[in-house]
């Protein structure tokens, strides 16, 4: 298959796509795999099978591929590859025609288990894709037509009933977010339209056990991209609020408190829970986003902090927890919505992703200490999950598991590093390389 032409920093190097899908059995590993560990670790991300307008291309529209690593008995099974199966794909690599959405925006954002199934999930309003355990497509999901519509890259698993909450947003649905929880037989429980001010790209929200809470920021629609032909019609409007909303779990969009704050954007939170009449929220910020820069988040540098929400003051008071280029954070996932002491973040620099040194970062948000543990130089870090040795194990107690990209070999590995100390437990090398993508997990295997 031609791939376009590479005149794109986001085609070429390792944010260039791959052309072939492969199944590789019995990988190679350095070190030892902990046997308790029973399950796949997924990855997804943007990997072109159509043709693309490199001066134009925005590397958050690359059509989805999910990589994935089965691991079992202390042994690396398998590693396989697949791009999810929208018409669009589907008709690029030559197979018979699938079912065309309405709205079909390429799912390449996160992989997720839920119910005992995959799902492929992207935001914007399209919809997931569920896969196969192996990976291939079986098609669109409405979760048994209960969906309203689109769905969210980040929905949170609420630690103890088990339900994945989200917070979805499209530009089709105006001045509108959506409020959804799906409960453990994969249907829609529960739906919640939030007005908010225009119609902003809401990447990610936050859970509480008693609360969410909504990033309404100044990264907005705008339709005079779309007339001009962006393929991903959202930009910094400085005329726009920057706003956090509280809405109380189990009330209706009447019931929300909004917060005034900075301008600034947060792609991601690490966590957020409840201390008496305050909400805190650890979060990667942004200065500003898709301002100059429109075709990735390069322009500025993303530093960890931790806003403190008084309700009773109507206040947020912000805190900077570390000033290193850092995103993809992630906790304890037991911990989500609950108080944490430790979280998980990866080196971030786009613009010397080449010469760049991959980074994984270890903050104990109670100390206010740090671990760093650095890859060497052409090595890139990718995002860093974290899997409790037993399931009953402390908060720290568990094995971190990402992607590293050595430029020297062109190949990538899964690194499994001890989450307290981030020493390698063990590395499994794969024969190919995984390009730069966004999000993955852990999926254990069914009891």
């Amino acid at each position: 298959m031609a791939l376009p032409p590479r005149t794109s920093p986001y085609l070429d190097g390792n944010f260039a796509p791959v052309t072939d899908e492969v199944d590789v059995v019995d990988l190679a590993v350095t070190g030892t795999i902990p046997h308790h560990l029973d399950g796949r670790y997924l990855r997804n991300g943007p990997n072109p099978a159509r043709a693309v307008e490199p001066a134009t291309y925005h590397w958050f529209t690359g059509d989805g591929m999910v990589h994935g690593l089965r691991l079992r008995d202390g042994k690396a099974e398998w590693y396989r590859n697949r791009w999810v199966r929208s018409a669009g794909v589907a008709e690029a690599l030559g197979e018979p025609p699938r079912p065309t959405l309405e709205f079909d925006f390429a799912a390449n954002t996160n992989v997720i288990g839920h119910a005992g199934r995959t799902f492929a999930i992207v935001e914007g309003g399209s919809s997931p894709y569920e896969l196969t355990d192996e990976l291939d497509t079986v098609g669109p999901c409405d979760f048994a037509g209960t969906l309203p519509q689109g769905y969210t890259a980040h929905p949170k698993r609420d630690p103890e009933s088990g339900e994945l909450h989200a917070l979805s947003y499209y530009f089709g649905w105006g001045n509108n977010v959506q409020y959804t929880v799906i409960g453990n037989d994969a249907r829609v429980r529960r739906t919640v339209e939030i007005p908010v001010y225009g119609s902003p790209m809401m990447h990610d929200f936050s859970l509480t056990e008693r609360h969410v809470v909504v990033y309404d920021l100044p990264v907005a629609f705008d339709l005079d991209m779309v007339t001009a032909g962006a393929t991903f019609p959202y930009c910094w409007q400085a005329d726009y609020p920057a706003r956090l909303g509280v809405l109380p779990r189990d009330a209706d969009a009447s019931a929300i408190r909004w917060f005034d704050i900075e301008p600034c954007y947060v792609f991601h939170p690490m966590n957020a829970y409840d201390d008496g009449d305050r909400i805190v929220l650890d979060v990667v910020r942004y200065d500003r986003m898709f301002d100059r820069e429109r075709l990735a988040p390069s322009e500025a540098a993303p530093a960890l902090e931790r806003w403190t929400m008084d309700s009773r003051g109507g206040s947020v008071a912000t805190e900077r927890r570390d000033d290193r280029a850092q995103e993809f954070p992630r906790v304890d996932e037991r911990l989500v919505g609950r108080r944490h002491r430790y979280g998980y973040a990866s080196s971030f620099d786009l613009e010397h992703a080449r010469e760049a040194e991959g980074t994984v970062y270890r903050h104990d948000l109670q100390t206010a200490t740090s671990v760093v543990r650095t890859f060497g130089k052409g090595c890139g870090a990718g995002e860093f999950v974290f899997v409790p040795n037993a399931a009953d194990a402390t908060e720290d107690d568990g094995v971190l598991m990402g992607l590293v990209y050595d430029l020297a070999s062109d190949r990538s590995s899964l690194f499994l590093l001890d989450a307290a100390t981030l020493e390698t437990q063990a590395q499994v090398h794969l024969p190919v390389r995984v390009p730069y993508g966004f999000h993955g997990n852990w999926v254990p295997t069914p009891v």
